[in-house]
């Protein structure tokens, strides 16, 4: 569901109709849910027998293989056991490293994080906005901390690499920023760190009319650097 809806059987693609995409996307994501609960979200503009009856309908016209893509269980929904989804592969590598759970990185960054697919691009139901808004955060937090741990993993240049993309992903965040600033101190390159604030600094006055934290600027003086508020950045004898 990152990038587009998009289901496969033995690497075969299976063509699904609207409601039946919708149906088993939202329980894919939630894995377990009422029918009471799917029918009024997924049809929120009519009666809730009609609504049930839709539902009904749709699961339906599931296509069944060995087992069906939905279990039912009186009024609850679940997905099925094999049915791997990629959000939920997504969540547990970006969880980890939220975390601090995952093992020690190899030469290449975690699968996903750089990917930046939106979850289920042009669908606009509420339900999917806010999901989509959780996997951002998240995926935002995960770069944050991958870049960070990166650093102390003596890796500078993969962590600018994540910190980038953090960055691109959202310009006026400021951890983003300090990550690729930790970055370039870790590689021992100040300049590069004292231009990368600076044009984060202008940024943020002209867009929000604010300076950065406090906690920025000191990332800075400890290595003997003084940003002024007047714009200009200056080495200091250590």
């Amino acid at each position: 569901m990152l990038g587009q809806f998009r289901l496969e059987c033995d690497a075969e693609p299976v063509e699904l109709c609207r409601n039946g995409q919708r149906v088993l996307a939202f329980v894919a994501l939630r894995q377990r849910v009422s029918r009471t609960v799917l029918a009024g979200t997924l049809w929120p503009e009519v009666t809730e027998e009609h609504a049930r009856g839709s539902l009904r309908t749709t699961l339906w016209k599931l296509p069944r293989g060995d087992q069906s893509l939905v279990r039912c269980n009186g009024d609850s929904l679940a997905a099925a056991a094999a049915l791997r989804v990629d959000v939920h592969s997504f969540t547990e590598t970006a969880m980890s490293v939220v975390q601090g759970c995952s093992p020690p990185l190899a030469a290449q960054l975690p699968p996903g994080l750089l990917d930046g697919d939106d979850l289920l691009p042009g669908w606009d139901e509420e339900w999917v906005l806010i999901e989509r808004e959780r996997l951002r955060q998240l995926r935002l937090h995960a770069l944050d901390a991958l870049a960070e741990a990166l650093v102390r993993e003596g890796r500078p240049a993969l962590a600018l690499e994540a910190a980038w993309e953090s960055v691109r992903a959202e310009p006026l965040r400021e951890s983003a920023h300090r990550a690729a600033v930790s970055a370039h101190l870790a590689e021992g390159n100040l300049m590069e760190a004292v231009r990368h604030y600076r044009s984060f600094r202008r940024l943020l006055r002209e867009e929000l009319g604010v300076e950065p934290s406090p906690q920025f600027a000191h990332m800075l003086s400890r290595h003997g650097v003084t940003a002024s508020c007047a714009g200009d950045a200056r080495v200091t004898p250590g």
